[in-house]
């Protein structure tokens, strides 16, 4: 595995003085602990509080104010105090640091936190069985299905909430960039292979008046999005395609410009996936593109960003299938080379790190 910077430099060496090291080891000891007192002062608003009074507030100012008891704010806050979310200024009194304020807006911080606490947490405990396994062993806190798209459906309201506002938050924000990559060579038809609710089918048409856009996926994620579409005004420019993609023997849809796959891949093993763009390779024409949109964790721009994704992958084993993860981009080239197309161009940068290979049939 060769890595470029900024990557080759965050992962290359180990330059962490010993002191430094031995409180991350210990940091790391204590990771659940930090991660919920951390969720209970952004579930219970303190971190919003200390933010909006500039002067700090004692322990029994929070206590008073949130009406919970001295003990409890005051195992928050000291708590939060050596995390490093809140700091104790010359008066003795507790504000927030610069990392508590990434928690207070509505952006990618607070959407992991949600992400890992209601979809992820219980079932990571179950994170050894499930590389032993290859199966999605945590899953089991949820329900008995092979892997959670067949239990999207049915998931408790609070952990589908948060499964798609991690999901659509990072695909959203590419999503503007992409139409424009997409909609250059004027497709007047688009495959949306795995479309879920139909995000990127209403960006579609809404972009485009003319084009014609069909979802393939499971039968009960087409019926989420037609009820998530309907209404919408050229809804009826959407059409679903049902089948289950793991099935070897579901061929394509034939005749489309363009096939669209947008954070799909990721969700199935190598062999699957082959299995997928090879199916998808079949069904195209020399003039017909294939668009593959995946965050690549080795060709993001900020390290916070390979960490973030690659901690990511972690739930594709526990929760998600058992045996798939984000690419790192090497492996992505490869499989589409083994399914008989090749990478016309890689576009980076997309959104919050997304990257788009524009494929054609070999």
């Amino acid at each position: 595995m060769k890595l470029s910077s900024p990557q080759a430099e965050a992962y290359g060496q180990d330059s962490m003085p010993a002191l430094e090291a031995q409180r991350f080891a210990q940091f790391i000891a204590w990771s659940p602990v930090v991660f919920q007192v951390t969720n209970v002062m952004v579930k219970w608003g303190i971190f919003s509080l200390l933010a909006d009074n500039k002067k700090g507030l004692s322990i029994d100012e929070v206590a008073e104010i949130k009406g919970i008891s001295h003990y409890a704010a005051q195992i928050l806050l000291e708590g939060s105090l050596v995390i490093g979310t809140v700091y104790l200024n010359e008066d003795g009194k507790f504000c927030v640091t610069k990392v508590a304020r990434f928690f207070t807006r509505d952006g990618m911080a607070l959407r992991d936190l949600n992400f890992n606490h209601d979809v992820n947490y219980l079932g990571l405990f179950s994170l050894e069985d499930a590389l032993k396994n290859g199966k999605p062993e945590g899953l089991k806190v949820f329900g008995s299905w092979p892997t959670i798209y067949e239990g999207l459906s049915s998931l408790p309201k609070q952990v589908q909430k948060s499964w798609f506002g991690y999901d659509h938050y990072y695909s959203d924000n590419s999503f503007p960039e992409a139409l424009e990559l997409v909609f250059s060579r004027k497709p007047k038809s688009l495959l949306d292979v795995g479309g879920n609710t139909g995000r990127w089918a209403v960006q579609c048409i809404d972009y485009d008046p003319n084009v014609k856009v069909t979802i393939m996926d499971l039968p009960q994620q087409i019926q989420l999005m037609r009820e998530a579409t309907a209404g919408h005004a050229g809804c009826e420019r959407i059409g679903g395609f049902p089948g289950n993609l793991l099935d070897e023997n579901q061929a394509f849809p034939t005749g489309f410009d363009a096939i669209w796959m947008s954070q799909f891949l990721d969700c199935f093993s190598e062999e699957q996936v082959v299995s997928i763009l090879t199916r998808a390779a079949k069904s195209m024409s020399a003039d017909s593109r294939l668009y593959i949109m995946e965050t690549l964790w080795d060709r993001q721009r900020f390290e916070t960003a390979s960490f973030s994704l690659a901690m990511a992958s972690v739930y594709f084993t526990a929760m998600a299938n058992g045996n798939s993860k984000m690419f790192f981009s090497e492996d992505l080239f490869r499989m589409v080379r083994q399914a008989g197309m090749e990478v016309e161009e890689c576009r980076d940068g997309l959104g919050l790190g997304h990257s788009v290979l524009i494929c054609k049939k070999a």
